[in-house]
């Protein structure tokens, strides 16, 4: 009896710690300040999740895979210094290219989501190609995409790249009245990502083999899946969702630097894991993703609200994605 006891509180513990620590954190921040219940207040943390989202969305298919990604940061600081460099005004006195008209916003969406492509492919190949664990071959991308980023930034001017058109200002910035709540046009884009991804991993062939591969590589090839060219295109998508991203996030915040993205990544992988995208690859949800995001964010933008020391931020943060981490491998090991 006592041991079904202990079973069933171990259980308890596994499927909801991370939720009632999440949730006491929350009461915390509200008790020292009501005002965090707002509709200001959750307006902007939805608009903040946004490109979260997008980002998370990409990570979130090379974690069920078995893998990760932690040259997500740089991919998206490197996507908004191009797009920044590309939408200044024509009447910025500190234009870098003052004799390059506004180029238009499409356009420059599809150049940055190539550039983001072809960066998802190299991971992919030093990945599958080269056989490199996606830890290190990351590692190893994260530093060169820094490098090349900042490169090109030292060359544009090294100062904050602002001072954006109208129209993209508009793009990124801009937002719908709802009675009182301001729903942001970044919100809507994510939302468009969310149901994509969602058609992609729930209605499509390429999605099942995402999973397959996550749950038994072996086995999915055995059964004829082809994993490599599963993983190319995995990867390949997630440089154009990180790029995506990184174009929305310049215009959002009204600037970029080459260090812009600074550890996008470890939030992007802890709200995955809190979202329960498990690191032991073939299980995650669309929604559990966004929840995720959406709860990161909530704890973020709570303890700055409340005016909490940013080195004790990292502390918290930290320790949320040891939890999340090892309340993932206690269900893992349960499961073997």
């Amino acid at each position: 009896m006592k041991s079904d006891v202990s079973a069933k509180a171990l259980n308890l513990f596994k499927d909801y710690a991370l939720y009632f620590v999440l949730l006491m954190l929350l009461l915390v921040i509200v008790s020292k300040d009501t005002s965090f219940l707002s509709l200001t207040n959750f307006s902007n943390i939805l608009t903040q999740s946004s490109v979260r989202i997008i980002i998370a969305l990409g990570v979130a298919g090379l974690i069920v895979t078995q893998g990760t990604d932690l040259s997500v940061g740089r991919q998206v600081g490197l996507a908004a210094v191009v797009s920044a460099t590309m939408l200044q005004s024509m009447d910025n006195v500190n234009k870098v290219f003052p004799n390059l008209d506004v180029v238009p916003i499409p356009v420059v969406i599809v150049l940055v989501c190539a550039i983001g492509a072809l960066l998802g492919l190299l991971n992919g190949i030093i990945v599958t190609v080269m056989n490199v664990t996606p830890f290190i071959a990351t590692l190893g991308t994260m530093l060169i995409i820094y490098g090349i980023n900042s490169l090109y930034y030292d060359a544009v001017g090294s100062a904050p790249v602002a001072g954006f058109d109208a129209g993209y200002s508009a793009f990124t910035q801009g937002f719908v009245e709802l009675g009182g709540f301001r729903l942001s046009y970044i919100t809507i884009y994510a939302a468009l990502a969310v149901a994509l991804v969602w058609v992609i991993w729930n209605k499509t062939r390429f999605g099942k083999n995402l999973f397959a591969i996550g749950g038994n590589p072996e086995a999915a090839r055995v059964s004829g899946v082809n994993v490599t060219l599963n993983l190319l295109g995995i990867y390949t998508l997630s440089g154009v969702f990180y790029a995506f991203g990184g174009f929305l996030e310049a215009g959002r915040i009204g600037s970029a630097t080459n260090n812009l993205g600074f550890m996008y990544e470890l939030d992007a992988i802890a709200a995955c894991v809190i979202g329960g995208v498990s690191f032991s690859g073939g299980v995650g949800t669309v929604i559990g993703v966004v929840i995720g995001v959406i709860i990161f964010t909530l704890i973020n933008y709570g303890l700055s609200y409340i005016g909490v020391n940013p080195y004790w931020q990292y502390i918290i943060k930290g320790g949320i994605i040891v939890l999340a981490v090892a309340i993932d491998s206690l269900k893992h090991a349960k499961k073997k």
